[in-house]
């Protein structure tokens, strides 16, 4: 392992490890940062953190002395996020890391439908303010948000209208993520990249591959705000239930609907379709089988 240091945060999850292993497949030098340092995996010549909250700053210094490059994947959502994250910047700044990569949403805005897309806004922003190389790379929903919201019932609810998403799969994500780290040029300095799928689908349409993939009949039931907002009272603190209403909103009203090339710009192969996910990962929507 020659070369600088890449520091991938959360390498547990699935898209900082599919991006660790990418990068460990050709040498490298990466150290893992993780909520669990136990749940980091163990590949070659990687280094594993001690455990660092983004929002400990001085645990952060620790784990990312001596690394030339930040990936940074967001913090899981809480009210407190955009805090962690510029602590998390801050920090990688003042140890003299010199590039962050920065995983962020399609559509981020401060006025943003969906509330969770603002705090990336927010983290951009302040990245924008220190000195130090950056590249924004946004993804939209996840493929796998697809079956993953779509109930036992067969059913997919959500106040998403007739508007249409561009979702991602996670490995193209990752793939993305390692060509632009990979790539020590400035060609990719203060770019921003939306990561999308290469079809824009309604959820009806998705209700309607997931019919043909489970072999039984799933649905997409349109609700209202207000119907959205009650059938998911009590299952999430107040925050958390607006961010999952707010993401259908965001799809009713357009905000996921474009679909961009970067994907096979930056990896040199087409973005993974919804039918291809499905036929490649079928545990992802095995709650919908027949019997189940």
């Amino acid at each position: 392992m020659t070369g600088p240091l890449t520091a991938v945060t959360g390498a547990s999850g699935a898209v900082g490890g599919r991006v660790a292993r990418r990068l460990a497949r050709v040498g490298v030098p990466v150290r893992l940062l993780g909520r669990d340092p136990a749940r980091l995996p163990d590949l070659p010549g990687a280094g594993h953190a001690p455990p660092a909250p983004y929002g400990e700053p001085e645990a952060m210094r620790r784990a990312l002395d001596g690394a030339h490059t930040l990936f940074l994947v967001s913090a899981h959502e809480s009210p407190d996020r955009v805090r962690e994250h510029t602590t998390a910047i801050d920090a990688a700044v003042a140890v003299g890391v010199e590039r962050i990569v920065y995983v962020s949403f399609q559509g981020a805005a401060p006025d943003a439908t969906f509330t969770f897309a603002r705090d990336h806004w927010h983290t951009e922003a302040h990245l924008r303010t220190v000195d130090v190389r950056r590249t924004f790379l946004r993804d939209n929903w996840y493929l796998a948000g697809l079956p993953a919201m779509t109930g036992p019932d067969g059913v997919l609810r959500g106040p998403g209208g007739d508007g249409r998403v561009a979702a991602v799969a996670h490995a193209d994500i990752a793939d993305a993520v390692a060509a632009v780290l990979l790539d020590e040029s400035t060609d990719h300095d203060g770019r921003v990249y939306d990561l999308t799928g290469p079809e824009a689908l309604t959820l009806a349409e998705a209700a309607e591959q997931l019919s043909r993939a489970a072999g039984r009949t799933v649905r997409y039931e349109p609700e209202s705000r207000e119907a959205a907002y009650a059938s998911r009272a009590g299952q999430a603190e107040e925050w958390e239930v607006a961010g999952w209403v707010t993401s259908y909103e965001a799809i009713a009203r357009g905000e996921l609907a474009a679909v961009s090339d970067a994907v096979p710009t930056l990896t040199g192969h087409p973005a993974q379709t919804f039918a291809g996910y499905l036929a490649e990962n079928p545990d992802s929507y095995r709650h919908l089988l027949p019997g189940a």
